[in-house]
């Protein structure tokens, strides 16, 4: 029993494995496993995590938060012309109303007892009280309609103050804020560097936690609608940090809380608007997503 272990003890570990990789039978079923492979195997994972190296550039969440209209947007020609058009079908094809049946009835009631042969025995008692209620209903209704004053669809006064979050009621707009980005403040969408340990759609929800006014809002999934990719001024690149790549968020205002401070850098744009406020390069992958409603 000793001298075939000692034989084993004596062979080099290679040949040791070599020795259970050589097939006893035809069973090609099994894939054979030498040392050989092992070792390419872990030769090639070795290479792999050496190489890997972390990416320059940051990551980034944004909010593009947006507030739908409150009030139906005006009409344009054609569709106030079809407008019209289908007012002007239902009204010829409509069926009467009770209260236009009654009218009709008390119009004929009236017109017999002005007439020469009226019978008073053939009405009712309360003929005369029907026709005046039903005058004296239409009379409170017209009443009430020229005493009525809807509100203005285009408000001046709030309307050109871009802070506000009631301004253009019968339009679309989209919060922007201004941020200090490497030495310079740019109007972008509003954003927060990624931390470690929390999800982008965490990210986002803290960035529009960050912002000075109590905004509400219910985010549209957990996947990014969108990527913008910067790089920082020359002066402050290095090899570690080139610059940063921001995911954008979709999010619906529900809730807008007390009014903005006066100084708070906040903006509520239209799309037409974004032009002026932010870069060309950034409008270009913001306009992809935005919708005009």
């Amino acid at each position: 029993m000793a001298a075939p272990c000692g034989r084993m003890a004596s062979r080099s570990v290679i040949q040791f494995f070599c020795t259970f990789s050589r097939p006893k039978s035809r069973n090609v079923g099994f894939r054979q496993f030498g040392i050989s492979s092992a070792c390419r195997v872990t030769l090639k994972t070795k290479s792999v995590s050496e190489t890997a190296s972390p990416s320059p550039y940051g990551l980034a969440a944004a909010v593009y938060l947006q507030r739908l209209p409150v009030i139906s947007a005006d009409c344009s020609p054609i569709e106030q012309s079809f407008k019209d058009m289908m007012h002007q079908i239902e009204l010829e094809k409509s069926l009467l109303s009770d209260h236009e049946l009654r009218l009709i009835e008390d119009a004929e009631r009236l017109k017999r007892k002005q007439a020469d042969d009226y019978d008073s025995d053939e009405e009712d008692s309360h003929m005369d009280q029907d026709i005046v209620l039903t005058q004296d209903l239409e009379d409170s209704w017209e009443q009430k309609f020229r005493s009525f004053q809807p509100a203005p669809r285009v408000r001046d006064d709030v309307d050109k103050d871009m802070s506000s979050v009631q301004r253009c009621l019968a339009d679309s707009l989209v919060l922007v804020s201004e941020q200090t980005v490497g030495d310079q403040k740019l109007w972008l969408l509003p954003q927060m560097q990624w931390q470690e340990g929390e999800t982008l759609r965490q990210t986002a929800e803290r960035a529009l936690a960050s912002l000075p006014v109590g905004l509400k809002a219910t985010f549209l999934g957990n996947a990014p609608c969108g990527v913008y990719t910067y790089k920082l001024p020359k002066p402050l690149r290095t090899e570690s940090s080139l610059g940063t790549k921001v995911f954008f968020f979709k999010a619906i205002l529900s809730d807008s809380g007390p009014s903005a401070p006066p100084n708070s850098a906040l903006l509520w744009l239209k799309k037409s608007e974004l032009q002026g406020y932010l870069k060309p390069a950034y409008l270009m992958k913001v306009e992809r997503f935005i919708l005009d409603l």
